[in-house]
């Protein structure tokens, strides 16, 4: 009765067990009793068999026919018979389609059940939903070929580090950027891709990105399989596998063409496009350096201003292509004083200025007398000989001023005193030179009365499409006539009147004029044009100048798209102001060009930041883009650099056929210049223009 007892407790307890075990588990279980044939009868499923699927209770004791559906219950009979035909356990994985429409997809595991003669009696299913996992492996998957994209078809060259900067991997960009095949990159460490003068630079930033900080290195030079330099800018990022730092990622972009394009622009920034000579802007940023350094250790330093005499008259029988072949070869002579001690400028026109480094007043006297021994021999232009002659004015730091402003005008007074007593010879400033210097006080006065005495009068130049060969535009610039002083220069009065605050009321006078024309024009039923007015930096900078603007197109009732506010980058230096003076300009309607574009170091930065619809060659790169290569160069630069931001392009100081050959070949829009048509006042245009 014992062991009666213990039989019926293991019987109860199975029993337990399999309600446990088989009813409450979350995978399905089917067993099917294997018959002749072979075919499958179910004799048991389990409460999530029963919920997953429409098999009932009552359908045991079925065969696997009459219970599925024909296609699966194929499916199905062909792995039955493929585990009884083998007799071995089997794993697969099916697609089902649940009563209610959704897809999931299972795995089986088959796994035979013999009885005592070896026969396989019973197959047993236990199957579940891996749907979930499935998806989360696809979706990891994809991340990872997402991942795997970004960088395999990345631009810039990636390179896969470990903590001693071996390459373990790389993209297609890092072959092409550095001429190595990427099985030839596989273990080359990242120091020997780059210049062993950035090779500390380096070190330290792969250090910084194994600590888990990112860091950026910029300009730091490659060399190529075929030993090429590359301008680049490196980027470390850390790799970081469950919260430790395994290697980094090492990020290069190709700066190459940006950096000799900046270089180019600095270039011409600083140096005078003809001569190759410092230009006064380098003068204006040298000299107070220089000012510094002599204070500092107590030397000298001389500023030698050189204005070549009678300069006019060689242009005026060479004319300008000769006098810039000319000024060339004068620049050949002035250039031989030169020395690390001795640098010379290009002021401007005819004259130059030679800074004189640590230098006695003795020194400067015998550089002052070289200079003059430079012109003793003539000059030889197509087979002709001509003589000119320097005059040279001196002034000397500490002696005669303590900053460069001082320095320079000090040696232009005593450069004018050369000229009025004979020229061709130096002289140093001294204090009486001042009350004899040309001051400005009479002509200031004149110019007050200008607008008054109806003196001021605009002419129009032309701005000829290159393509149509039609004449939609126009540039307005300023005349002035004087009683006394005849014909007076835009380049003496208009730097005059910014100094004295005339430009305020002189540029508002232009402003009406300009908007009372193309009044008169549109009444007399002349197609719509564009006028370009120049606006001072000074003007610039004024509170109401947006809204003197917009009253006088209302008041003449012009459309804002007739005006062209010009600017040069000189009224662009407080940057938050041009900004903001800019934006209320361009929702006022009115077109905004850069003048003299090329000729400033920071005009990249401000085509970025403002908003410019129209760039204007300057024309000193114009004046020489068929016989000179650097300046065909940067104004097919600048014209291909404009069409990419979306700006105008118009070209200055056209005077030649072939120029005109070459800026259409460059698809220039439109031009200016003496080749189409001098200013003109607007009478004669509207005969000849705007007929």
């Amino acid at each position: 009765m014992q062991a009666l007892g213990k039989s019926n407790d293991i019987d109860k307890l199975d029993s337990v067990l399999k309600e446990i075990v088989l009813e409450y588990i979350n995978d399905m279980i089917f067993i099917m009793k294997v018959e002749e044939g072979p075919s499958f009868r179910y004799v048991y499923i389990n409460e999530s068999a029963r919920r997953a699927t429409e098999i009932t209770k009552e359908d045991m004791g079925r065969l696997l026919e009459e219970v599925l559906t024909v296609e699966l219950a194929a499916r199905l009979k062909e792995k039955y018979i493929q585990l009884v035909e083998n007799e071995e356990k089997i794993i697969f994985r099916d697609k089902v389609c649940l009563p209610g429409g959704q897809q999931v997809v299972n795995e089986s595991i088959l796994t035979p059940i013999k009885n005592d003669s070896g026969i396989i009696e019973y197959v047993v299913s236990i199957t579940r939903d891996v749907t979930p996992v499935m998806r989360e492996k696809k979706r990891l998957t994809n991340a990872k070929n997402r991942y795997r994209s970004i960088i395999e078809h990345n631009l810039d060259a990636i390179f896969i580090l470990d903590a001693k900067g071996v390459i373990k991997e790389s993209n297609i960009a890092s072959g092409q950027l550095t001429g190595y095949q990427k099985d030839q990159l596989v273990d080359k460490t990242i120091f020997e891709l780059f210049h062993a003068s950035v090779k500390d630079d380096l070190q330290k930033t792969l250090d910084d990105a194994l600590t888990g900080r990112p860091v950026t290195l910029d300009q730091c030079l490659m060399k190529t399989s075929d030993q090429k330099e590359k301008v680049t800018s490196v980027k470390a990022v850390p790799i970081i596998v469950k919260e430790t730092f395994d290697g980094c990622y090492i990020i290069v972009k190709d700066n190459t063409i940006s950096y000799k394009q900046n270089e180019m622009i600095h270039y011409m920034a600083l140096h005078d496009q003809l001569t190759g000579l410092w230009n006064r802007k380098a003068l204006d940023e040298h000299l107070p350096l220089f000012v510094k350094s002599m204070e500092d250790t107590d030397q000298e330093l001389s500023v030698l201003y050189l204005d070549l005499d009678r300069f006019k008259f060689v242009n005026d029988t060479l004319g300008l292509k000769g006098g810039d072949r000319f000024l060339k070869k004068i620049t050949d002579r002035l250039v031989m004083l030169t020395d690390e001690e001795c640098l010379l400028y290009r002021q401007g026109g005819d004259e130059f200025v030679y800074l004189l480094k640590n230098s006695s007043l003795e020194d400067t006297k015998k550089k002052a007398g070289e200079v003059l021994s430079l012109f003793h021999q003539s000059f030889t232009i197509d087979g002709q000989e001509f003589y000119i002659s320097p005059s040279i004015g001196v002034s000397m730091y500490p002696a005669d001023g303590y900053d460069a402003n001082s320095l320079i005008q000090k040696a232009a007074q005593a450069l004018f005193q050369v000229k009025e007593k004979g020229r061709a010879h130096y002289r140093f400033y001294q204090t009486h030179m001042e009350s004899s210097f040309p001051n400005y006080i009479i002509m200031e006065s004149h110019l007050r009365k200008a607008i008054e005495k109806e003196e001021l009068f605009i002419h129009y130049q032309p701005q000829m499409n290159l393509t149509t060969g039609d004449v939609d535009s126009f540039e307005a610039l300023i005349r002035w006539n004087n009683r006394k002083f005849g014909f007076v220069s835009p380049g003496q009065f208009i730097p005059l009147a910014e100094e004295t605050g005339l430009i305020h009321g002189i540029g508002e006078w232009v402003l009406e004029q300009v908007c009372i024309q193309l009044k008169n024009w549109r009444m007399k039923g002349y197609k719509n044009v564009r006028i370009a007015i120049n606006i001072s930096p000074k003007q610039f900078l004024q509170e109401q100048l947006v809204e003197t603007i917009g009253g006088y197109l209302y008041k003449y009732g012009i459309p804002a798209t007739c005006l062209e506010i010009e600017i040069t980058e000189g009224a662009m230096q407080d940057t938050q102001q041009t900004l903001r003076v800019l934006k209320e300009l361009k929702e006022l309607g009115v077109y905004i060009s850069v003048d003299d574009f090329g000729t400033g170091y920071s005009s990249l930065n401000y085509l970025k930041r403002f908003p410019i619809d129209i760039l204007k060659i300057d024309q000193s790169f114009v004046r020489e883009i068929e016989s000179n290569q650097k300046d065909s160069a940067i104004t097919t630069t600048i014209i291909h650099l404009a069409h990419s931001l979306g700006l105008e392009v118009i070209a200055e100081g056209v005077e030649k056929e072939g120029q005109v050959s070459f800026l259409k070949e460059a698809n220039c829009q439109k031009a200016q210049g003496y080749y189409f048509s001098k200013p003109k006042h607007p009478d004669e245009l509207e005969h000849y223009v705007l007929m």
